[in-house]
């Protein structure tokens, strides 16, 4: 069985650990606030939140299932690079067929985190996250939801948008401040298009 921790790429050349920093209240509104100053305020249906297509509780429910994905060691984990911004604003755009995919897996992963736990996803600690992304991996994650749905493709679906919002271009939403590509020595990625900036100046 793949690791949850596995699936940080191997080029990062991150250090992998066993537990991952949840994003606590402080940290989620920081996060939902750079996701309003880079432009996530504009909703793509009126929900009242900071985020396009997600609610609060969806943005911080995905922001934890990211964060054991690319967990921050020393280098920024994927919620801090703005990967659920990334999704956010992805599914208002070229993945907008993919928003009931969201709505429901998501509601799926917390459905399931109570069922086994008490608890929504994002209040559990570190281990019993991985213990929950075990299940939705191996397609053993209870509730009713996924009676209907495949939690393993949800899953699957969940680590590929978060790779690309971790390690794409940050025009797109993700990979804050280039984080990735600092941590990676690229200091001048190519930019399409006439501009190109030196992310070692501030």
């Amino acid at each position: 069985m793949t690791l949850v921790t596995d699936f940080v790429a191997p080029a990062c050349n991150k250090r992998k650990v066993e537990a991952s920093i949840k994003l606590d209240r402080r940290a989620f509104l920081q996060a939902a606030l750079a996701a309003a100053a880079a432009g996530a305020g504009v909703a793509c249906s009126a929900n009242g939140t900071p985020w396009r297509f997600f609610t609060v509780d969806e943005a911080r429910t995905l922001a934890a299932i990211s964060d054991q994905i690319i967990p921050p060691d020393q280098d920024p984990g994927a919620s801090w690079a703005g990967v659920v911004n990334y999704i956010d604003r992805q599914l208002c755009g070229p993945y907008q067929s993919l928003q009931p995919t969201y709505r429901r897996g998501i509601a799926g992963v917390d459905q399931s985190s109570r069922l086994i736990y008490g608890k929504a996803f994002a209040d559990l600690d570190a281990q019993q996250q991985t213990d929950a992304l075990r299940r939705l991996e191996d397609g053993q994650a209870p509730g009713e939801i996924w009676k209907k749905a495949s939690s393993s493709e949800f899953f699957s679906l969940v680590i590929d948008h978060t790779m690309q919002g971790y390690y794409g271009d940050p025009r797109h939403g993700g990979n804050r401040d280039g984080v990735s590509w600092k941590m990676l020595g690229l200091p001048y990625p190519p930019i399409r298009g006439r501009l190109r900036y030196d992310l070692t100046k501030p």
